[in-house]
């Protein structure tokens, strides 16, 4: 079997990489580029083109291979000194009073 040859692929390990394609190409990748992460992805998510044989039965991947974008951001805090860090330490506990009735 020649390096790069699809056929121990599954028809769906096949349709997914090509929606793949389809949505790399659309974001303007290039079509060799695209074909190549398209196939990465597949393979990363099903573990290959491995269709049958002894112990090859593992698990798809069911998480999508992408996830949305954390949101921004904003302007990190500015960092504590020790002056605002001596005002907001903890007072001392107080003591119980000894009255008992």
């Amino acid at each position: 079997m020649p390096r790069g040859d699809k056929s121990s692929y599954s028809s769906k390990q096949k349709r997914q990489a090509e929606h793949i394609e389809e949505g790399y190409e659309e974001r303007g990748v290039p079509e060799g580029e695209a074909e190549r992460r398209a196939w990465a992805t597949v393979n990363k998510m099903t573990g290959g083109g491995k269709v049958s044989g002894s112990g090859r039965a593992k698990k798809a991947v069911k998480a999508p291979a992408r996830t949305a974008k954390a949101p921004a951001r904003t302007a990190k805090a500015p960092a504590r000194t020790a002056k605002a860090s001596a005002q907001t330490a903890k007072a001392p506990a107080r003591k119980r009073s000894s009255k008992r009735k």
